[in-house]
């Protein structure tokens, strides 16, 4: 089992930045691939970014590439997603989720844990 907590959300302007974090705790974290999920209101749940377990392999969605860095420390046992030139479109609650098989992935379903997730705001 592991257990996922996401930190550092918020309020920001358009054009701001924010730095999420993913706490994991319960199980060794470099043994699991990383995701990054948001859910708008009144939306699917989207892909943002997903990271390999040593980091070496990493690549994120469309709507965020070049804005967004997804990274981990495995000896923090931490996650991390680096946003900036946040629009109004990035607003949505996001989530951070753990893969025991190998691999990363855009695709939900395959990952085994998630985190509760954190509010993202970003005014206009």
């Amino acid at each position: 089992q592991v257990q996922l907590v996401e930190s550092g959300g918020g309020l920001v302007q358009a054009g701001g930045s924010l730095r999420l974090a993913c706490a994991a705790s319960g199980r060794t974290f470099s043994n699991y691939a990383m995701g990054w999920f948001r859910q708008a209101p009144g939306k699917e749940r989207e892909f943002v970014a997903t990271i390999s377990r040593s980091g070496g392999i990493r690549y994120s969605a469309d709507p965020v590439k070049g804005r967004f860095t997804i990274s981990r420390d495995n000896a923090k046992n931490t996650g991390y997603l680096q946003m900036n030139s946040l629009k109004p479109d990035d607003t949505a609650v996001y989530y951070c989720a753990a893969k025991r098989s190998w691999g990363t992935s855009a695709v939900g379903n395959e990952y085994d844990y998630w985190g509760q997730g954190t509010q993202v705001t970003v005014s206009s």
